[in-house]
């Protein structure tokens, strides 16, 4: 398997899901995974009145986007998801890049980049 494979999660505000669904369109990821998450960073929540008791919420409603690519370069996709997620706000997320071993594509039995 000569193509190198990286997989790339992305955890942000569920409010910029769209823009940056949209961003990574235009550079062309064809697939991703996306998820509902709960989660926190170093806000550690907010703290909120429930029966006029202060409760502290510990998580945060994140989406977490996940996509393995081989012909788009990492570097743009972490620049276009810095571009578009950037508020220079707490809670603006992380991005997560791991190596990628195989893929296999369970239907047709394809593995490497043919899989994906």
């Amino acid at each position: 398997m000569a193509d190198k494979m990286t997989k790339i999660d992305i955890i942000t505000r569920t409010s910029k899901f769209e823009d940056l669904k949209e961003a990574l369109n235009e550079i062309g990821i064809t697939g991703m995974t996306v998820t509902q998450v709960l989660g926190c960073g170093i806000q550690k929540g907010v703290t909120e009145m429930y029966r006029g008791v202060p409760m502290e919420i510990n998580l945060l409603p994140k989406v977490k986007v996940e996509m393995v690519v081989c012909e788009v370069p990492v570097e743009t996709v972490i620049e276009t998801a810095k571009r578009v997620l950037h508020t220079g706000v707490i809670g603006d997320g992380k991005i997560f890049i791991y190596p990628v071993e195989n893929v296999i594509k369970i239907r047709t039995g394809e593995e490497g980049v043919r899989a994906l």
